[in-house]
């Protein structure tokens, strides 16, 4: 079954696109806005809990607009295999709030822990991992929360697994959690990219009850999404009848409402995922064509899936949306296999927001209401990362702000704060990870560093590199414990 999908998206990597349709470049944008005072910035080092590395890379939402952040960071105690799977250390969630680190614990027992998402409460969702699955090799993991304090173990439906995706600021949880009903099809790859011994039912969590939120008819799925309206969001199989294209049962995405599951449907394919929801209930995602030979991003707000576009390619995943009903993600360019971050709303052109200088792929990962947003440029092969921001019709090199004699080199920028706060990963010359947090500050602000326009570097034009597994662009506690293609 994993080879016909490895199948599905090597095709679906090499088709070009026949017909291109009417892009803005970066440049077209910027040329039509006048330049602005671009921001000064201070950056953070959250540090770990004493080993070498820490992560925001494995983190849904890491940061909220009051001073608050969650990631992984390695402790100082060591393991050995098979429990070393990438330093030979332990690593446990951290809540960060006002520079002081707090170790989110796992469950008594087991070997770490991994956040998904805080809330503006400091209120952690995530998972406790514990023994090495026989099945997948992997840690296995329970779905918790960590609140006043106290780590809350939020259960399973009968299986073995539970990961808590999501939280709102009403404390409510949403995931999936595993039954002991033996599974012939695999859902993981659309929901956390871990193979799935039983079947997954998606959940919600509240007041201490876990609720199956049930299928769209299919033997399988997953929340990954909610609101504080408590919409969620998430993928379901809706039969089990096999389709050739995929060699998966067809997947469609759901909003799950006032206590019923609705069927968002798909753009003509048999494969569709979300990627998002807002405060308004507008649904993001991800969704074949007729043929699932192609993928285009879409919205769905009231009833009605809209297809929002391309930049001239095949190949289009969505990767943040923001309040607006505003879109980014990554696409494919026209007669090439070069992905560009872009821009996308309803009833416009999909804006493509170029790459830095000598780094010809880019992903825009995160979008904030004041349409900022983040991610990163590389060779295509994830190799030469650097973090970007984009605004007003500029992109620039996150690096260009870094201060001078600073040894880091910002790699990602994952997400970005409606007060233009970012959360980012930095890499040290010896290798080690860090998390890093960068906060816009005043003029004259101790530590505050203006952009070196001599470091920042320009939308490149250069043309090359593979494609990506059509699959969501998830974070997870799968980051830590396999090599993810990015492209």
């Amino acid at each position: 079954m994993r080879s016909r999908i490895k199948t599905l998206a090597a095709t679906v990597s090499l088709i070009t696109a026949g017909l291109v349709p009417v892009r803005l470049t970066a440049q077209e944008q910027s040329a039509k806005q006048d330049k602005k005072e671009h921001h000064r910035y201070k950056l953070l080092d959250v540090g770990t809990l004493g080993g070498p590395n820490s992560y925001f890379t494995n983190v849904l939402f890491p940061l909220t607009n009051n001073d608050l952040a969650t990631g992984t960071a390695d402790t100082g105690v060591a393991v050995s295999p098979p429990s070393c799977f990438f330093d030979c250390f332990a690593a446990d969630a951290f809540l960060w709030q006002n520079g002081v680190l707090t170790d989110l614990r796992p469950l008594p027992g087991d070997i770490g822990s991994n956040p998904s998402q805080i809330n503006s409460k400091g209120v952690v969702a995530g998972v406790s991992l514990n023994h090495l699955d026989p099945v997948t090799f992997l840690p296995a993991f329970t779905a918790v929360v960590w609140k006043d304090g106290q780590i809350i173990d939020l259960g399973t439906f009968g299986g073995t697994f539970s990961y808590a995706s999501a939280i709102n600021n009403r404390d409510q949880v949403v995931g999936f959690a595993l039954n002991a009903t033996p599974d012939s099809f695999d859902l993981g790859d659309f929901c956390q990219n871990f193979p799935m011994p039983t079947q997954m039912r998606a959940f919600i969590w509240q007041r201490g009850v876990l609720r199956d939120l049930g299928t769209l008819g299919g033997t399988d799925s997953c929340a990954l999404f909610v609101n504080d309206r408590g919409q969620t969001a998430g993928n379901s199989f809706t039969n089990s009848i096999v389709n050739p294209t995929t060699g998966l049962p067809t997947l469609h995405p759901f909003l799950w409402d006032d206590d019923k599951m609705m069927d968002l449907g798909t753009l003509g394919g048999t494969l569709a995922f979300v990627n998002g929801i807002n405060s308004r209930g507008q649904v993001a995602g991800t969704s074949t064509l007729a043929g699932d030979q192609s993928s285009h991003p879409f919205v769905w707000d009231q009833g009605k899936l809209t297809d929002l576009g391309t930049l001239g390619g095949n190949f289009v995943e969505v990767i943040g949306l923001n309040d607006a009903g505003e879109v980014v993600g990554k696409a494919q360019l026209p007669g090439s296999a070069t992905l560009h971050a872009f821009l996308a709303k309803k009833n416009a052109s999909m804006i493509d927001l170029g790459s830095l200088e000598g780094e010809p792929c880019s992903v825009a990962i995160n979008i904030n209401a004041k349409v900022q947003i983040v991610g990163f440029s590389d060779d295509c092969s994830g190799n030469n990362q650097h973090a970007f921001l984009w605004e007003d019709g500029r992109i620039s090199d996150l690096n260009g702000f870094i201060p001078a004699g600073s040894n880091f080199t910002l790699t990602q920028a994952l997400f970005i704060n409606d007060r233009g706060e970012i959360a980012a990963q930095g890499v040290l010359p010896n290798g080690d990870q860090r998390a890093v947090l960068m906060i816009p500050c005043g003029e004259g602000e101790e530590g505050c560093e203006a952009e070196n326009t001599n470091s920042v570097t320009r939308r490149s034009s250069a043309r090359g590199g593979p494609l990506s597994l059509m699959r969501p662009f998830r974070h997870g506690p799968g980051d830590r414990y396999r090599n993810r293609a990015q492209y």
